[in-house]
C-alpha cells in the first residue's frame, strides 16, 4: 500500500504556469505604462522649453520695438524664400542704430548694426503687422515655434503679442 504525503511542500505545474502568466501580463502592461510616462515627460519638457524660448524671444522683440522711431518702421520679407511680413526693420530712437528681426529658415535672427545674433532656432512662422491702419505705433507680432519630440512627432507652440506700443512717435 502506498501512503500519500499530506504536507508535501512545493507547487504544482498549474500554479507555476499561472504565476508566469500573471507576471507576463504585469510586465507587459508595466512596460507600456513606462513608455507612456516617458512620452508624457518628454512632451511636457518640450512644451516648457518652447514656452520659455518663445517668451524670451518675444521679450527681446517687444523691448527693442518699443524704442523704435515710428517713421522708420518697415515690414517686408527677408528673401524671396521667406514668408511675407517676416522681417521688421527700424531705427532706435536713442542711437539711430538700424535694427532688424527676421526669419532665416528655422532661425529667428536679430541684426543690430553689423552684429547678427540668433535668438531661437525652432522658429516655424514669424509675422509682423500693423493691426490698425490709422495707428502705425501699434505692431502685432506672431510666432510659432516647433520642436521634434519622438518617433517623428513634433510639438508646436504659437505665441502672439497683438499690441506692441511704440513709445516714440
Amino acid at each position: 500500500m502506498v501512503k500519500k504525503r499530506r504536507n508535501a511542500a512545493g507547487y504544482t505545474l498549474t500554479e507555476a504556469m499561472l504565476v508566469v502568466g500573471i507576471l507576463g501580463v504585469v510586465i507587459g502592461t508595466g512596460a507600456q505604462i513606462m513608455i507612456q510616462a516617458q512620452r508624457y515627460f518628454i512632451l511636457t519638457k518640450t512644451r516648457m522649453d518652447l514656452q520659455r524660448e518663445a517668451r524670451a524671444a518675444m521679450y527681446v522683440i517687444t523691448r527693442e520695438l518699443r524704442q523704435a522711431q515710428t517713421s522708420t518702421i518697415t515690414i517686408d520679407q527677408a528673401a524671396n524664400t521667406q514668408p511675407f511680413y517676416s522681417r521688421i526693420s527700424f531705427l532706435k530712437t536713442q542711437d539711430s542704430t538700424l535694427l532688424q528681426f527676421y526669419q532665416i529658415g528655422n532661425n529667428l535672427v536679430q541684426k543690430k548694426g553689423n552684429n547678427i545674433k540668433t535668438i531661437t532656432n525652432h522658429l516655424v512662422y514669424l509675422a509682423f503687422a500693423f493691426p490698425r491702419s490709422d495707428d502705425l505705433s501699434i505692431i502685432s507680432v506672431s510666432m510659432t515655434l516647433q520642436e521634434n519630440i519622438f518617433q517623428g512627432r513634433t510639438k508646436a507652440l504659437h505665441m502672439a503679442s497683438e499690441k506692441v506700443q511704440i513709445m516714440n512717435n
